[in-house]
């Protein structure tokens, strides 16, 4: 029988109706907001089907929704680390180092009263609580918890923490070796010996097993030399506005940059200036604000930059007198956009997503380096945003008269143990032949 025209009005109808009923349940973009603290695949956000705040993670090949019942952002994000932990617990079984929501016949029974994966949450929650005390940096809670999900949580979750032994240990090295450095690879030793130390404390492990001795190979960052940075600065103003010559569907797919963003922004240049002039990591980009930086003139000519705590450090950095420059004409261009306010950002601020702003910015520099043939080192070292914080560091040891460690070390929120380790270790004796062959004056009477 043919279909009437009446009943294929209601099938359109329907469909409308249906697709009225999608567009109701997919989140809203300005409303996806990460979880502090955990994974970014873990986040809450708001639809128009529900006045209440929606959480959402993936885990195991499995999307897992849970509505809130609450309108406060607090509150819901409270709810989402819990039912994190909750799904997370549900799906821990130990198959080839990776989530499986299987059970495994090969693995050890876990003892009913604790297991390695509770031990975890335990001292995670503990570590919190350092967080809010003060104690620890909130940066440094996130990378604890990406390790123990990443490769630790999914290998001996489930395990007593007696399990964990010198050779499965060994093993778990071993198999980290494939794809990380030295240096990745002790700090995920750090992570397991910080779970195991509280189970020993707590009264659960009676002594630590003996751990693999990991010989950690440091390298030096790749700085630019000031040629270099002139190169790279000049290419970034002359493209801005252009947009990157590759496919935006693979790029969207490949790095994650949205269409819109894949134009270079004026935000590049003036990041690479800064940073060099700023002495500031890249992890700052992504929170500095205005109401952090204040403008200081006299004598000298700086900003004072009252940054939020980083790596145990939150004495204020100044800057040298070019960053002032710089500064005024991110003022310039964001008082155009209304986007000035003291609680704005200085670098791409339209962005709510400041982990994606901080990967924009990385994609176009990239797209930089690679025209300008600098995405290595003399010695192969591999360059990144990183490397304008190294070069800042190192053109004040090279150019700056007369400035000890120890100031340097301050003003750059770091130690100088680790300048001398990463930042120094490029500085040659050619390099200041001029000081190396000076002599004191004598003072006459």
């Amino acid at each position: 029988m043919m279909m009437s025209l009446l009943d294929t009005g209601r099938l359109v109808a329907n469909d409308e109706a249906v697709g009225v009923q999608r567009e109701r349940t997919v989140p809203i973009p300005d409303t996806i907001t990460p979880v502090p603290g955990y994974p970014d695949k873990l986040c809450i956000y708001k639809m128009a089907a529900s006045r209440y705040w929606q959480v959402r993670c993936w885990i195991a090949g499995r999307t897992y929704r849970r509505s809130t019942k609450t309108q406060t952002l607090r509150l819901a994000l409270r709810f989402a680390g819990a039912m994190y932990e909750e799904w997370l617990g549900h799906n821990y079984q130990p198959q080839g180092g990776r989530l499986s929501t299987e059970p495994s016949a090969q693995a050890p029974a876990a003892t009913p009263s604790i297991t390695f994966g509770r031990l975890a949450e335990q001292l995670y929650a503990n570590e919190q609580g350092r967080v809010a005390r003060g104690e620890w940096t909130q940066g440094s809670l996130q990378v604890l918890r990406n390790r123990l999900d990443a490769f630790i949580l999914p290998r001996w979750g489930t395990l007593p923490p007696a399990a964990v032994s010198y050779q499965s240990l060994l093993e778990f090295t071993n198999a980290l070796s494939k794809q990380h450095s030295t240096i990745t690879i002790h700090q995920y030793l750090v992570a397991v010996r910080k779970v195991l130390r509280h189970a020993v404390a707590s009264g659960h492990l009676e002594v630590l097993p003996e751990f693999p001795k990991v010989k950690v190979v440091t390298k030096s960052r790749g700085a630019f030399t000031p040629t270099e940075y002139r190169r790279i600065i000049r290419q970034a103003r002359r493209m801005r506005g252009q947009r990157h010559p590759d496919s935006g569907a693979e790029i969207r797919l490949k790095y994650k940059v949205r269409l819109k963003d894949q134009v270079m922004p004026p935000e590049l240049a003036w990041a690479i200036g800064f940073m060099v002039h700023g002495f500031i990591r890249p992890s700052d980009l992504k929170t500095l604000k205005h109401r952090h930086v204040e403008v200081v003139r006299g004598e000298h000519t700086y900003l004072r930059l009252n940054l939020p705590e980083t790596k145990s450090h939150g004495k204020p950095i100044v800057t040298l007198y070019s960053a002032v420059r710089i500064y005024q004409q991110i003022v310039q261009a964001n008082t155009l956009l209304g986007r000035a306010n003291p609680d704005d950002y200085l670098f791409m601020p339209h962005v709510r997503d400041r982990h994606y702003m901080l990967a924009v910015l990385s994609f176009h520099l990239n797209w930089v380096l690679g025209l300008t043939q600098l995405k290595q080192g003399a010695h192969g070292q591999p360059r990144s945003m990183y490397s304008f914080r190294h070069s800042a560091i190192t053109f004040r040891l090279l150019y700056g008269q007369g400035i000890d460690l120890l100031t340097l070390a301050r003003n750059a929120r770091t130690s100088v143990d680790v300048i001398n380790t990463y930042y120094a270790s490029t500085v040659t004796g050619e390099q200041n032949i001029g000081l190396l062959q000076s002599r004191r004056t004598r003072k006459t009477a």
